[in-house]
């Protein structure tokens, strides 16, 4: 391969490319080393991010006690930080089942103000410290005296703690998470913000670091419905490329806040739905007639529901061919049906997902289960029926709510633990380098072909080989002759391919010691 500047001027056999070899300023050898595509990173929070890699990460947690532990070393150790920050926390997986009770959160924090987001970050644990940071908390929806914050307690919580974090605070976290992600073969970050999520001063920060220093791009979301166009012109401000990302249209699974049709197997309600279907059709209209991009998190199967009936809706008075050429996206997906999927191809909605929430959650034993029950709980993330019924997929991680390890998110995917969801590693691997550039209208990226942005990574691999899920029906693609490139051994237990250097516009922003 040839860069010239920005982009790949060549590609081609290594005979052929001793013709370059005096017309060039440097020649790499790779040493058997394997070059992809760079890969995108289709839903991120930067700077949440970047706290959980530099402050208190609670994604390890084995037990409710061991998490109070962590608390209160974490707070010795921070003797001068206003509000702790803190992340990961799991009851699913602990012994006591249970999440932390406030006052237990007191006693571990020695009183002073503490916000821990659980896992999904749809919800909360706080201290009473905190509370009192927030005037009128207790009487907002989602306020429990006990149990942890979730809605609009949260967000507002949410906003104070961290709006405790200072500039220098918050650039740290920023680059801490983009050199992680750099190290990761990622060379494209999509940046899911909005006011119920971040702040407009956290956004612009992170764009504006971004383009300044060396590191993976950041494309922005914010997550604000519209009324009118000059709704529009505050997007534009900012810097974001789309009104969409965690535009919330319901919550999660495991804080019991994604909407469902029918209740929760281990609770007595439906979840919470945060916007209606003729809210959803405003949006689109408002997006579509002004060529802008927009989306919405939904989870839930009446999430879904609604998202497709506001997009129906908006189809009807834009046209169709309007909506499917602004590739409107929804993040998450999970719970759909044959209807959904079919309304997803049909107006070509973009499908942000995220094969690591079956990896963590997942099987029969997993959270999913826990809360839908086993048969709903195997409809999740239907990967597979998606892929086959043409609706694109841009893979991602939600970080922090899963990690960023992209390859990692292509074996989840490649090995769903509902095996008739799986979709090959090579539709996976797409999906998480090309998917991601098509789902913000580059499709002349992803690829590395004569011409493409020279975002690349190179990788120490083993054998490369080319996997399907069900060789009933990929057997040919697995065939020596078919001529389908190899990807790195996937299959869990192998050893996942390591970066050693990624490049963003020809230019290395990761380079891993001695490697």
């Amino acid at each position: 391969m040839v860069v010239d500047g920005t982009t790949v001027a060549w590609v081609g056999s290594e005979g052929a490319a001793d013709s370059f070899a005096e017309g060039v300023d440097t020649v790499v050898d790779l040493d058997g080393a394997l070059v992809t595509p760079a890969f995108t990173d289709a839903h991120v929070h930067t700077t949440a991010t970047g706290l959980a890699l530099t402050g208190l990460d609670l994604t390890g947690a084995g037990s409710l006690a061991e998490v109070l532990a962590r608390v209160a070393a974490h707070v010795a150790a921070r003797p001068g930080d206003r509000v702790l920050l803190g992340h990961g926390w799991d009851e699913t997986r602990w012994p006591e089942h249970r999440p932390p009770t406030r006052a237990e959160l007191d006693r571990a924090a020695g009183g002073r103000p503490l916000y821990l987001t659980r896992t999904d970050v749809h919800s909360a644990a706080v201290t009473t410290a905190l509370l009192d940071l927030v005037p009128g908390v207790t009487g907002l929806p989602g306020y429990d005296p006990q149990a942890p914050l979730t809605t609009d307690a949260h967000h507002a919580v949410r906003e104070a703690a961290h709006g405790s974090i200072t500039a220098q605070q918050r650039a740290e976290a920023q680059r801490a998470a983009l050199a992680h992600a750099a190290s990761r073969g990622i060379a494209l970050l999509h940046e899911c913000a909005g006011p119920d999520i971040s702040s407009e001063q956290d956004l612009t920060a992170l764009l504006a670091l971004a383009a300044e220093e060396a590191g993976p791009r950041v494309l922005a979301y914010w997550a604000q419905a519209v009324e009118t166009a000059a709704d529009l012109d505050r997007l534009r401000d900012l810097g974001a490329i789309g009104a969409g990302g965690d535009l919330f249209v319901d919550g999660s699974f495991g804080s019991h806040t994604a909407r469902l049709h029918a209740p929760y197997a281990d609770a007595p309600h439906t979840g919470l739905a945060h916007l209606d279907a003729a809210t959803v059709a405003r949006h689109l209209i408002v997006c579509t007639q002004a060529g802008v991009q927009a989306g919405f998190h939904a989870i839930g199967d009446a999430a879904i529901s609604t998202v497709v009936e506001g997009v129906r809706a908006a189809a009807e008075q834009t046209g169709t061919d309007r909506v499917r050429s602004l590739r409107h996206r929804v993040e998450h997906a999970e719970m759909m049906t044959a209807e959904t999927i079919a309304a997803f191809a049909e107006h070509g909605l973009v499908a942000s997902v995220q094969p690591a929430f079956d990896a963590a959650w997942g099987g029969a034993e997993g959270m999913y289960a826990r809360r839908l029950g086993a048969d709903r709980a195997r409809t999740l993330n239907p990967f597979a029926a998606m892929t086959r019924a043409g609706v694109p997929l841009a893979l991602g991680s939600d970080s922090p709510v899963t990690p960023l390890d992209p390859w990692g998110a292509v074996r989840a995917a490649a090995f769903h633990r509902t095996p008739e969801h799986r979709i090959s590693a090579r539709a996976a691997f797409n999906a998480h380098t090309r998917g991601g550039r098509r789902a913000v209208g580059r499709d002349d990226a992803g690829v590395l072909v004569p011409g493409a942005p020279a975002d690349y990574a190179i990788w120490q691999v083993g054998d490369l080989v080319v996997q399907a899920p069900d060789e009933r029906v990929a057997n040919w693609s697995t065939d020596p002759r078919s001529g389908t490139p190899g990807l790195p051994d996937l299959t869990p237990g192998h050893d996942l391919p390591v970066a050693l250097r990624t490049v963003v516009a020809g230019r290395t922003v990761f380079a891993r010691p001695n490697g």
